[in-house]
């Protein structure tokens, strides 16, 4: 529907008109309101349903979207709309608008998650501002005149433009050897005019006959099926499961490049976009370009014309973190959700969504293709697969020929390492073996920083964050203890908090810094790098280590679960896993499949190319089920003993939770809200509700969490559940905040 000027006439193909007292519109606010808000269009404006507008809401402006009425629902004392007092909207970018699939994508995640529209919406505008406010591009050239005041500097000013090039003005400040100021003043007098340039393409177009490769017949068979259904244009998904180093990549490359063919746009989502240089390399051999990035690292001006161009459908390609699946896409015609199993598709606090599962929403809204990747899948994929709900397209062979790393279990409890160390001595053999014989090593261990303890031998204090229940970890290279759930740091203290001893403090368990500084003593001729997403530096640090790992110039990696997430590194030959249990050892339903997806890709690491891979547990449990599967090599084995006790138990996929997380500043508030809550959840047999409890992460940030949890069977419509309960619930006020986080993925 659009909202057009009553002045204007009719013609047959415009639609109907509405008089002026019609000229008011519904604008949804990137705000926690439920419905949308009225406003009055002026004389001379039009706007259109999905129109990125500012509007006034009190004493400030702001971003909305032109929202089709009745959308959103009003509130029940919502008087009669009186348009005189209505206030007008105050512009209309320049830009694309929201299209009716992306409103309806929006809307579907807003019913879904039980979030108020305006904040799923704010997901999608949170780049618009930028966009439509980005500045022109202007650059300098000489005219005919010449200063009157001639000095050194200018005249090389002068001399570098003569070749009648335009230039940015930093541009030819920088080619002159100037500074600004010198460029400024030949532009006031006159020497120098200004040019509006062109507008920086927000990617290059991808050539889909770059680099074809040559598949392997499991390969090509993915691949055909991908591209038939890219071609015929209608919803489908796809499951591409394949062992690490199988290829899968270049296998959908292909459904990609038809796509291109098409005319129509792709979206690739990745759970470590900023740290995947080396995929955005493999992307540029096979189309000649890189896609357009979409995450935190990528500048504001940037990601304006990215927006832009994604709306326009001038971009063809996004390879992006999961914010990118609201990018206003004009024509999406393939999804691609690279390592489908990583937690980091899940949104953890504001709109609480998984980006994997909303993709597959969103594939579905706008008829495209979408493939799920993985070497191993996350349970409930798994079971679609099983179910025919996904196809799935297997590649059970990597594609260099070689075989996947043999894992050999190391038992601690009776070849340990000496007390003090955590390198089995056994494992520090193989090491010395494969470095010598010039292959890399990699030291895996999920836990950051120098130690995760630090206690008083004195009198047993621990040091623990004021903020949170969470104890400080100890980074040596930054000599700070830190808390890893609110960014609390204080230096090392040279005696002890509590009883005030002088180095009387020891540092209790290993990270990643500890394990280097073992690693240096037992190797002190090899070459050692720290990957690890919290050293200084960020991303542009964590790229230039990748890519010195990949040149080999490294002989022995040690790193974090960022390790694992789909790098490829030549000439690693060895994995060692410090700590294989360390995953196991809490209630969280997905425990198990979650250590063995992360070892099961660590492990793949090893033995891509020509050396041949082996990798190593460090376990005091060999027996437990994920370990006897990893080291049989049967994945599934593993998926049909978790998948027969998640259906046995009645936990996800066989059933449903929603979590409300209740919190605030005083814990017999936070409490007392909480047991309200619980007491007038709507009673049906259908609904478990369990609690409230206080969380296991019980302060973080200084605020207090009880946790209540709703159990239902998989059918059941539960997020009209829960809204039906938050409806008759009583308010949360003062300090108190309840989130709502329907299908958890995480229980602390």
């Amino acid at each position: 529907m659009r909202y057009e000027d009553p002045a204007m006439p009719n013609s047959p193909d415009s639609p109907p008109l509405f008089p002026p007292r019609e000229r008011v519109v519904d604008v949804l606010l990137p705000v926690a309101i439920g419905s949308a808000y009225s406003y009055r269009v002026p004389d001379g404006m039009e706007v259109a349903v999905g129109d990125i507008v500012v509007v006034p809401l009190g004493t400030r402006n702001m971003l909305g979207c032109v929202w089709p009425r009745g959308d959103t629902p009003k509130p029940a004392d919502a008087k009669p709309v009186d348009r005189a007092r209505l206030k007008p909207i105050q512009r209309r970018y320049d830009v694309s608008p929201l299209k009716a699939e992306m409103i309806a994508f929006i809307n579907w995640i807003a019913d879904y998650t039980v979030t108020p529209p305006g904040m799923v919406l704010r997901l999608a505008l949170r780049h618009d501002e930028s966009a439509g406010l980005a500045r022109e591009r202007t650059g300098v050239r000489l005219t005919d005149h010449r200063p009157e005041r001639r000095t050194r500097a200018r005249e090389k000013v002068i001399a570098a433009l003569e070749d009648g090039f335009v230039r940015a003005k930093s541009e030819a400040a920088k080619e002159a050897g100037v500074s600004p100021s010198v460029v400024d003043g030949l532009i006031d007098d006159g020497v120098l005019e200004t040019v509006v340039l062109p507008p920086e393409p927000a990617a290059e177009a991808p050539d889909p006959d770059h680099a074809v490769p040559a598949l392997l017949p499991a390969q090509a068979q993915a691949a055909a099926r991908l591209v038939a259904s890219v071609k015929d244009g209608t919803f489908q998904p796809f499951l591409v499961d394949g062992v690490t180093g199988s290829g899968k990549t270049e296998a959908y490359f292909e459904a990609v490049a038809q796509a291109i063919r098409q005319g129509r746009q792709t979206l690739i989502l990745m759970p470590e976009i900023a740290l995947t240089q080396a995929f955005l390399d493999r992307f540029a051999r096979r189309f000649g370009v890189r896609p357009a990035e979409w995450h935190s690292a990528v500048s504001t001006r940037r990601r304006g014309r990215i927006f832009r161009g994604v709306a326009a459908g001038e971009v063809s390609v996004v390879a992006g973190a999961r914010s990118a699946l609201f990018l206003p896409f004009a024509d999406l015609g393939l999804i691609l959700v690279d390592e489908e199993h990583d937690a980091a598709y899940k949104q953890e606090d504001g709109v609480h969504y998984h980006a994997r599962d909303m993709a597959v929403v969103r594939a579905r809204l706008e008829g495209a293709t979408i493939a799920l990747v993985s070497a191993t899948p996350s349970i409930e994929t798994e079971v679609n697969a099983r179910r025919g709900r996904y196809v799935r397209l297997a590649l059970p062979e990597r594609f260099a020929g070689t075989k996947v790393p043999r894992l050999e279990p190391i038992d601690l409890r009776r070849e340990g390492p000496p007390r003090g160390q955590w390198i089995a001595p056994r494992l520090a053999q193989e090491m010395a073996r494969t470095v010598e014989a010039g292959g890399q090593a990699l030291l895996f261990l999920n836990r950051r920083g120098y130690a995760p303890l630090t206690l008083c031998r004195a009198c047993g204090h621990r040091i623990r964050c004021p903020s949170c229940s969470s104890w400080l970890v100890e980074h040596r290279f930054r000599r700070r203890l830190e808390c890893h759930q609110c960014g609390y740091a204080m230096p090392v203290p040279n005696e002890c908090p509590n009883c005030h001893e002088p180095n009387a403090l020891i540092p209790c368990g290993p990270g990643v810094e500890r394990l280097h500084e073992e690693a240096a003593k037992l190797f002190p001729q090899a070459r050692l790098q720290v990957l690890s997403s919290d050293l200084a530096g960020g991303v542009e640090r964590l790229r230039a280590e990748l890519k010195a790992i990949e040149d080999g110039e490294v002989d022995i990696i040690i790193g974090t679960q960022l390790v694992a997430k789909g790098h490829n590194f030549p000439g690693l030959a060895m994995v060692g896993v410090i700590d294989a249990d360390v995953g196991l050892g809490h209630g969280d339903p997905r425990a198990a499949e979650r250590t063995f997806q992360l070892l099961h890709q660590v492990a793949g690491r090893a033995g891509r190319h020509e050396v041949e891979g082996r990798a190593f547990l460090q376990t005091y449990m060999p027996d437990h089920p994920v370990m006897q599967a990893l080291v049989a090599g049967d994945r599934d084995a593993f998926y049909d003993r978790e998948i027969a006790i998640r259906e046995e138990a009645h936990l996800p996929p066989f059933a449903r939770f929603a979590a409300l997380i209740v919190s605030g500043t005083d814990a017999h508030a936070a409490q007392a809200h909480a047991r309200a809550l619980a007491a007038c959840s709507p009673f049906t047999d259908k609904v478990r509700v369990l609690g409230p409890a206080e969380a296991p992460l019980a302060l973080i940030r200084g605020r207090h969490r009880y946790r209540l949890l709703a159990r239902c069977e998989r059918g059941f419509d539960l997020s009209a559940y829960v809204r039906a309960w938050m409806a008759g619930a009583p308010r949360a006020r003062g300090s108190l905040k309840v989130e709502i986080d329907i299908d958890p993925q995480s229980f602390v």
